[in-house]
């Protein structure tokens, strides 16, 4: 299979996480306004990338609306016991945040009965929580969560960063666990909830 694109990753990445909160697979003009891209033509060059790669199939002949294929739901299914590890999490400065797909066993008392997924942090933003640098962290997928909850929240559909989260009709705050660090906020329609740390692991080797 050909190597995705950022873009087209990013794509992949936004119908996989929000394929349970899409009540019908979105036209290509819905997915465009979700996306906030301006050019529809573009977006079909992309699409028409992932049904290549077998990610994604048109729902008719005109391929007015695309759902993910049952191979590409595959990595949110659990393997024998485990978990997606679908990357690393920026506990600093905002950065992609799926980069690639593998499984990790994981110990039932860590994860929850519902959908989760792993990532690997990166950065020092949490250390006041102890959630350090190269440790892994359990996410549950949710798009809603509690004020002072730890998510992983999209920024402007394209970053994403491991934070608390306080949120209020004119703003959310994305609010770090260090000292050194300042909260930082941003509109409400510019932060969207990818999932809830409800685990953590770490290595000393």
């Amino acid at each position: 299979m050909k190597a995705l694109t950022r873009k087209q990753q990013d794509i992949y990445e936004f119908l996989l996480v929000n394929q349970k909160k899409l009540a019908y697979p979105p036209t290509l003009s819905e997915l465009c306004l979700m996306l906030g891209l301006s050019s529809r033509g573009s977006l079909h060059k992309h699409i028409k990338a992932l049904i290549e790669a077998g990610l994604v199939e048109p729902i008719d002949r005109k391929q007015t609306g695309i759902r993910l294929t049952e191979k590409a739901k595959e990595p949110l299914l659990d393997q024998d016991g485990g978990l997606p590890f679908v990357g690393r999490i920026a506990a600093g400065k905002p950065i992609e945040a799926i980069e690639n797909v593998s499984y990790l066993a994981i110990p039932e008392q860590i994860k929850t009965k519902n959908p989760c997924y792993v990532l690997q942090v990166k950065g020092d933003s949490m250390i006041d929580e102890g959630i350090f640098d190269g440790d892994w962290v359990v996410i549950e997928q949710r798009s809603e969560a509690r004020n002072g909850e730890i998510v992983v929240a999209l920024i402007d559909k394209s970053e994403a960063t491991l934070k608390f989260i306080e949120q209020y009709p004119h703003e959310t705050l994305l609010i770090p666990a260090n000292s050194s660090m300042a909260a930082m906020p941003f509109l409400p329609e510019q932060v969207e909830i990818q999932g809830v740390l409800v685990g953590q692991m770490r290595s000393y080797t």
